[in-house]
């Protein structure tokens, strides 16, 4: 075993890996950071002890980023001293970013070693021979202000900025497997045939070597099983010429393959890569493996392994959180997986760019179908640069996400609003650039706000409508007449509903919700979001033929450009609050309908002022039947019709009643309740509970008609 640069590291290496040179260790702590430009900071001689001491994932805004337009756009300098106790021959050493926004410059002892455009995919560094015995600065410059070459030029997002996401040093063999391939693994699994009987890969494996003499080399794959066991294997002997990199191709064969089946059954397997070289170091790398097919059919719509497998979920943005914004932990991550695993989702949009890999494995793990794409969206420049830009970042989307069978869609845009003709252009690139990369994959743009067969909307695979009738837009026949006639106009195309969705503060309260709509006033009731939703859902679900449905969206999030609801820079079409604590009544809606866990869930309970003498009770459930009690007193019992059941003139006294809803589903007794104030008749036709900051705990409800 080659020693390690540092005194102590700690070595990535799975309970299924054979043993392996190659080291990662965590560099998140230690950073110094400075807002603004710093002349000199590159340089070892420039102190940084008034800088802010930092660990990351960081970002730095203005406020929490989510004040309106307040945030901070422009450079952040980061640096951070690396202690190293030896240097051994046959060594190389990386410095892996998996994340910073949206360009950086990269300085290893006040050499600019590298520059990279993109704020969402991983990228490597080799300072190999940067580096010396003793202490080291690695310093970082990076920027989230708008550059013309670099997507994205618009959105309807918080463009967060810095080293927002993990840093490790990762050591390799002087003879490893590439680390330079668009921050890829260097280790791709293609799967040439897939029977009951049998799954065939071709099994690519970049070897590089970075010696001045030829190498020989052993290139081992394996394929292995939940528990670790190999069921398949291949070995080829190769000889790599002095630095360069060789692509060798090794077919491997699994016998009676279980499948990766979504949400059913997500077995996943393991592939793994060992390449050895004759001074006895051994690198190797580990991906994800899951067989499956994939299909879409205009009629039939999504087909997982040949069979119509119904794909619903939600669009996921970044998983940011107030006071953090984008710089989030593996737990958080993990924790909003969780919550839409409960919402019952079959499938993920994952927008409007890469994502950290922990929301790929999870994807994989949990069994998500998940379309990704590149930050294209809403604007473009005709220029080269960007057309280039566009290009790298669709390389590293596939390149580093090629293996997760989660993966389903390579998305090449979203919402481009120009019909000038080199829009057209820039996506036809794109998705050539997709299909030279992995064909095994289609592709997938996201359109809004041109005809529905503009030419943007003509190039892609597969074909996504942005459709917000009912909140943007008059309702007219709705969203399912609308799809009814797409799908006549073009029956030979596979179409999906990429996002519909509607605002909604919990802080805004009014039944029964306004008639029409504001979407960019200050009033935002829960209800009209409900509403919205129980109506756009029943008339998608009818729709067999559409090959995916997915809420915009999943979480509230951070627009520094939107002045609307209850505070300035938050999207509230989200059916769980930005701070994750509150889910929305929408949210409870599609439990409902989706899950198979027991739900019952009370509507309306958050209104909890009422001025009438009788009253609605309102709750959504997948029970057969739900009991009323108010006040101790057993009102009734009705069925659930179409997950929802409604008690009409419900009598309320002065003051509180308690009111309590029970049901029992699959054995499990259920049950929801809140108490409800009868006041005097005034003004208290809608509530507005006083917005607090986000960072803050919960609010305690407090009452009090709009405006006052």
């Amino acid at each position: 075993m080659i020693p390690s640069l540092l005194a102590a590291s700690i070595a990535a290496v799975s309970p299924s890996q054979a043993a392996t040179d190659r080291i990662s260790t965590s560099l998140n702590a230690g950073w110094r950071v400075y807002r603004g430009e710093a002349a000199g900071a590159e340089l070892e001689t420039s102190g940084d002890s008034d800088w802010a001491a930092v660990t990351l994932p960081h970002t730095v805004n203005g406020g929490d980023g989510e004040d309106g337009g307040g945030y901070y756009r422009g450079s952040v300098w980061y640096r951070r001293w690396l202690d190293l106790t030896a240097k051994p021959a046959h060594k190389r050493a990386y410095l892996e970013f998996d994340g910073a926004a949206v360009s950086s410059d990269v300085y290893v002892n006040g050499r600019l070693l590298a520059h990279h455009d993109g704020g969402f995919a991983r990228f490597r560094v080799d300072i190999t021979d940067a580096v010396r015995v003793g202490r080291n600065l690695i310093a970082v410059r990076t920027s989230n202000g708008k550059d013309l070459k670099i997507a994205p030029l618009g959105g309807d997002f918080t463009l967060f900025g810095g080293l927002y996401r993990p840093v490790r040093l990762v050591e390799t063999p002087d003879v490893h497997i590439d680390m330079l391939d668009y921050g890829g693994p260097g280790l791709y699994g293609h799967v040439v045939e897939l029977t009951d009987q049998r799954a065939r890969l071709d099994v690519r494996t970049r070897v590089r070597n970075d010696t001045s003499v030829p190498a020989p080399v052993t290139v081992d794959v394996q394929a292995l099983d939940k528990a670790g066991q190999i069921v398949g294997s291949g070995t080829r002997l190769v000889t790599v010429a002095p630095l360069s990199t060789l692509e060798t191709s090794i077919p491997l064969t699994v016998a009676a393959p279980h499948r990766w089946n979504g949400v059913h059954d997500p077995y996943l397997y393991r592939l793994g890569a060992s390449v050895g070289s004759r001074t006895g170091s051994v690198d190797r790398v580990e991906v994800p493996l899951g067989f499956r097919t994939i299909a879409f059919d205009p009629d039939r719509a999504f087909l997982l392994n040949g069979r119509p497998y119904a794909l619903h979920g939600v669009d996921y943005f970044h998983p940011e959180r107030p006071g953090s914004g984008t710089a989030v932990t593996d737990g958080e991550i993990d924790d909003d997986m969780a919550s839409l695993s409960e919402l019952g989702v079959t499938g993920l949009r994952l927008v409007h760019f890469q994502h950290p890999q922990r929301v790929y494995d999870d994807a994989d793990r949990m069994g998500l179908p998940v379309w990704t794409e590149i930050p294209l969206n809403g604007v473009i420049d005709p220029a080269d640069g960007f057309k280039a830009n566009v290009a790298d970042q669709m390389r590293e989307l596939i390149h580093q996400n090629y293996n997760h069978p989660s993966v389903i869609l390579w998305g090449i845009g979203n919402e481009v609003y120009s019909t000038e003709p080199v829009v057209a252009q820039v996506l036809r690139s794109v998705a050539a650039v997709a299909k030279a990369e992995d064909r095994s994959r289609p592709t997938a743009y996201a359109h809004c706000c041109q005809a529905d067969d503009d030419p943007k909307a003509l190039i892609s695979d597969v074909i996504g409508f942005n459709r917000y009738m009912g909140w943007y837009a008059d309702e007219g026949a709705g969203i399912g007449a609308w799809a009814d006639g797409y799908h006549k106009s073009a029956p030979r195309r596979a179409f999906m509903v990429s996002e519909y969705g509607a605002g909604a503060s919990i802080r805004h309260q009014q039944f029964p919700p306004p008639a029409h709509n504001v979407p960019a006033g200050g009033w935002h009731p829960e209800q009209a979001q409900t509403a919205y939703h129980v109506s756009n859902w029943q008339k998608l679900r009818a729709r067999s033929y559409l090959s995916g449905t997915f809420v915009w969206v999943a979480f509230d999030l951070a627009s520094d450009g939107r002045h609307e609801g209850d505070r300035p820079g938050i999207n509230d079409k989200g059916l769980v609050t930005y701070d994750r604590k509150i889910r929305k009544d929408a949210f409870y809606w599609y439990q409902a309908n989706w899950s198979d866990r027991p739900v019952l869930h009370l509507l309306n309970s958050r209104l909890d002022v009422r001025t009438e003498a009788a009253t609605t009770v309102e709750a959504v459930s997948n029970a057969a039947a739900v009991t009323l009690s108010v006040n101790g007193r057993r009102v009734g019992t009705l069925p659930v019709v179409d997950r929802h059941v409604l008690f009409r003139k419900i009598a309320l006294r002065q003051g509180g009643n308690v009111i309590l809803l029970q049901a029992v589903r699959s054995g499990v007794r259920l049950s929801d309740q809140a108490t409800w104030f009868r006041a005097a008749p005034s003004s208290y036709g809608a509530q507005s509970i006083p917005p607090v900051q986000p960072d803050l705990p919960a609010p305690v409800k407090a009452n009090a008609p709009p405006g006052q």
